[in-house]
């Protein structure tokens, strides 16, 4: 049984602290659905479908109170019985260089927390998700996913983490400098890269074809100053019958990606409405910004890091016998638990401030404001979207607002500059 510290109260009471103010939002957000759907999705939702939607939103929640409380439950119990030093002390055993025990270290971590977490993706996928209809991947696609996944996370993680692990071993006061340095570079090479070397590995993306929505979608870009590498469909339907878009990447290798499903469900003129928003998120630099957010945060992170990579007192919490940078990192990201908290809230408020002047920038570009708004209520429709869900839970969890607050804001700035349809 591990001594009581300062750092160790901290970890623990944040740990539990977030657990109970999920479980505490989940359940007022489930005791805000409203039985009626709201007014403005009459003619959308029937009232079988609106039950659905309803009766969806209640088996997530369930869902992730019971993955959640796991998850928790096991992390509390690998802390007070000592699991780090346990494993620290195999890894040592196999007497290999620094660099190399921190990844094997790192690796047991993250192939273990997945293996533990696999049966709720799996019920999650093949039973939640099938049975509102969603679910259209087969248990191969999901094996082979998880293959391409340890594939990147050994190849890129693995690179990125042993430079990080060298860097705190071996460059002294500025070894946060430097590891900043190679997280910045990593994650620029993968947002440049992601588009054509890493995203196809998942999905196959194939040029939209000659037609009235490829012209529309260019005349569009065209008009808006967007130069576009390429408009691709996304074969998302390999996966699920759920529909989105999204833009990534950046210079020469920015694109806009379709799902399939998308194309099947929406009108060409709801399409370039939800292509205006994406292109919105670019043009209002919301991506630049991101990124530079991100960057100034990790820098932070590491700086503070350098700080708690030889506090006894935080290995002691932990019932370390031995001091290694490797396990302080994980010690470190636990303590730093309540600061990410916060920050994963203001920047969810800051994403949905940016979600808003996307979606005033679709209306503006595009002169109406229906096409935005039916295409709104559709993939509400189809993705069978919690309509009404409880502030609180929104300002915890959600990256977008909700779709009713996303609607009256564009009926607004319609209003304001006179749009009419």
């Amino acid at each position: 049984m591990l001594s009581t510290n300062i750092y160790l109260t901290i970890v623990l009471g944040s740990i539990l602290l977030a657990h109970v103010v999920s479980l505490v939002v989940s359940y007022l957000n489930m005791r805000g659905l409203d039985p009626e759907p709201p007014l403005e999705f009459q003619g959308v939702f029937d009232a079988e479908k609106y039950k659905k939607s309803q009766d969806y939103a209640r088996a997530n929640a369930r869902l992730e109170a019971v993955e959640e409380t796991w998850s928790t439950g096991l992390l509390i119990g690998f802390i007070l019985l000592g699991g780090f030093n346990v494993l620290d002390g195999i890894v040592r055993s196999w007497d290999m260089a620094p660099v190399v025990t921190g990844l094997v270290f790192f690796g047991i971590l993250f192939f273990l927390n997945d293996i533990l977490s696999m049966p709720f993706s799996l019920y999650r996928n093949f039973a939640l998700e099938e049975r509102f209809g969603f679910n259209t991947m087969t248990f191969g696609v999901y094996i082979t996913d998880k293959v391409k996944t340890y594939f990147l996370v050994i190849l890129l993680g693995g690179a990125l983490i042993g430079a990080l692990l060298f860097f705190f071993e071996a460059a002294g006061p500025l070894a946060w400098l430097w590891a900043w340095l190679a997280t910045i570079l990593t994650s620029v090479a993968i947002q440049y890269l992601g588009p054509t070397l890493i995203l196809p590995l998942f999905n196959k993306f194939s040029p939209l074809e000659e037609g009235e929505l490829r012209t529309a979608i260019e005349d569009f870009a065209a008009k808006a100053g967007f130069g576009l590498k390429g408009v691709f469909v996304m074969d998302g339907s390999k996966r699920s019958t759920k529909s989105n878009a999204f833009f990534t990447g950046f210079g020469k290798k920015k694109r806009i990606a379709l799902f399939d499903t998308l194309l099947s469900r929406h009108e060409p003129d709801e399409i370039v409405s939800i292509l205006a928003h994406e292109i919105g998120h670019y043009k209002k630099r919301h991506v630049l910004k991101n990124m530079l957010l991100t960057i100034l945060r990790t820098g932070i992170l590491f700086y503070l890091m350098s700080f708690f990579l030889t506090s006894q007192g935080l290995f002691g919490a932990f019932g370390m016998e031995h001091m290694s940078v490797y396990a302080g990192f994980v010690f470190f990201l636990l303590l730093y638990t309540p600061v990410s908290l916060v920050l994963s809230v203001v920047f969810n408020a800051l994403s949905r401030k940016y979600e808003y002047q996307a979606d005033g920038f679709a209306v503006a570009a595009t002169g109406k404001k229906e096409p935005m708004i039916s295409a709104l209520k559709k993939l509400s429709a189809n993705n069978l979207s919690n309509l009404t869900p409880h502030p609180a839970y929104v300002f915890l969890h959600y990256s977008h607002p909700p779709v009713l607050a996303r609607i009256k804001a564009i009926r607004e700035i319609a209003s304001r500059s006179a749009i009419n349809e």
